[in-house]
C-alpha cells in the first residue's frame, strides 16, 4: 500500500503565491486615532471667557504683535488671559507673561456690566504699573444707518 497523492494537491500552491493587495485596514485605523485627537484637542486649544462686550462700530485695525488680554467679568473678577489675578498682583502677573517689556499692548476686555469706577480702578493700576499701550476691546458691531429727515411736502 503506497500513499498516492493527487495530482490537484501538488499543483495547488495558491496558499504560498504573492497578494498583490494592498491592506487598508491599519491605515485606517490610524486615521480614525488621528481624527479623535484632533476632535478631543481642538476645543482646548480656544481661549473663551463668558465676558458681554459691548458692540462698537469702528473699522479694526491691524495689529502685528499680539496683545496680553485682562479680562474684567461681570462679578469685578480680573483675569490675565484666561488665568484669575488679583488686582494687587495684576502687574506683577503682566511682567512675568513673556519677556516681560511694558512696550508689549494690553487689551482690555471688560464686562458690560461693569462700573466704571471699577473699570478705572484696573486701568489706573496697569498704568502706573508702567504699561502704557492699552487697548479696550469691544464687539464687532454693524453701524447704524441714520435716516434722513422727510422733506417738507409742498402743495
Amino acid at each position: 500500500m503506497g500513499v498516492s497523492l493527487a495530482d490537484s494537491d501538488l499543483d495547488d500552491d495558491s496558499d504560498f503565491s504573492e497578494s498583490h493587495e494592498i491592506n487598508v485596514t491599519p491605515f485606517i485605523d490610524v486615521i480614525l486615532v488621528l481624527l479623535i485627537i484632533f476632535m478631543v484637542a481642538a476645543p482646548l486649544s480656544t481661549v473663551d471667557l463668558p465676558v458681554d462686550l459691548p458692540k462698537s462700530t469702528a473699522v479694526p485695525q491691524p495689529n502685528p504683535i499680539k496683545p496680553i488680554y485682562v479680562t474684567i467679568k461681570s462679578d469685578l473678577a480680573v483675569a490675565v488671559q484666561e488665568n484669575p489675578a488679583r488686582r494687587v498682583d495684576l502687574v506683577n502677573t503682566l511682567d512675568a507673561i513673556g519677556d516681560g517689556s511694558k512696550d508689549r499692548p494690553v487689551a482690555l476686555r471688560v464686562d458690560r456690566a461693569v462700573p466704571f469706577g471699577e473699570f478705572f480702578d484696573v486701568l489706573e493700576i496697569l498704568r502706573n504699573g508702567g504699561y502704557s499701550k492699552l487697548k479696550v476691546q469691544a464687539l464687532q458691531g454693524v453701524p447704524e444707518v441714520a435716516t434722513a429727515p422727510a422733506a417738507p411736502a409742498q402743495p
